[in-house]
């Protein structure tokens, strides 16, 4: 389902939220046991199980979490999506973070499940883009897949992106192509705006070429005119009142940059109680 396997460093996370320590937790006496259930609110699409863990697992080993539904699976409203058991101190510290975590995460697979439906049946690709939450990049991009949409480049480093503010440096279309070649054997893709800036950047030879609030009768002359020889990626003010005609006019990928920023997050509830 994914090809991110992100390794979770969950302690900066902890940190913002612990500082010097649990306050509020320490009243509660040390040997006290609880258990405690998330449930969900609203319809989703499940993700961020392993953030949820490790937050808990960082906090206290004895804590045994039973998950009861699969990562990217949707859900409906009511649907309990784990139970917790162990001491009740690490449950009350991680509780925020942990929700946090999960109805962030959970929030960007719904959304890019809605995008993904929306180009059911077509051989176009929904992408993410660089538009992430600070500290989230990867997580997020994860999400993005869980939810049935792909991943761009991650970063700055596992791709070229030439853009407007590159071409402008580099003195045109063509040389922008040419010095990134020179440089790097990585993809290489450039955005243009016109029709015009179109027809130089085939003829330089992309990797794959940004169609940048192209009209849809442009999108379809620009699809007919490159038959097919350089990938095209559709970008700009798309969302799913108006997607479903983008991917029909034979582009190969549209980038969504609302998929991982223009995200609510989901409502989830844990409700603890104590072991007697």
């Amino acid at each position: 389902m994914t090809t991110l396997s992100p390794a979770i460093d969950i302690k900066p996370f902890l940190d913002e939220d612990m500082g010097t320590g649990d306050i509020t937790a320490a009243i509660i006496p040390v040997t006290t046991h609880a258990v405690a259930e998330v449930i969900t609110r609203e319809e989703m699409v499940l993700c961020g199980k392993s953030w949820f863990d490790a937050v808990f697992q960082h906090l206290d080993s004895n804590v045994n979490i039973t998950w009861y539904a699969n990562e990217g699976e949707s859900l409906p409203v009511g649907a309990t999506l784990c139970k917790l058991n162990g001491p009740a101190r690490p449950l009350l510290t991680g509780e925020r973070t942990a929700l946090n975590l999960l109805q962030t995460l959970s929030a960007t697979a719904t959304q890019a499940r809605l995008y993904a439906d929306a180009v059911a049946g077509t051989p176009c690709k929904v992408l993410d883009t660089r538009k992430t939450l600070p500290g989230l990049r990867i997580a997020q991009k994860y999400a993005v897949t869980c939810g049935g949409c792909y991943n761009h480049r991650i970063g700055l480093y596992d791709g070229v992106l030439i853009k407007e503010n590159h071409i402008m440096a580099a003195g045109s279309i063509s040389k922008a192509i040419q010095l990134a070649r020179e440089l790097t054997s990585l993809t290489v893709e450039i955005e243009v705006e016109s029709l015009q800036e179109f027809a130089e950047a085939i003829a330089a030879e992309p990797d794959r070429i940004m169609l940048d609030n192209f009209s849809l009768e442009a999108l379809r002359l620009a699809v007919s005119l490159n038959n097919g020889a350089i990938e095209l990626e559709a970008s700009g003010n798309i969302d799913l009142t108006n997607i479903r005609a983008i991917a029909e006019t034979g582009v190969n990928f549209i980038s969504i940059g609302s998929l991982t920023k223009h995200i609510k997050a989901v409502d989830l509830s844990m409700r603890i109680s104590l072991v007697n």
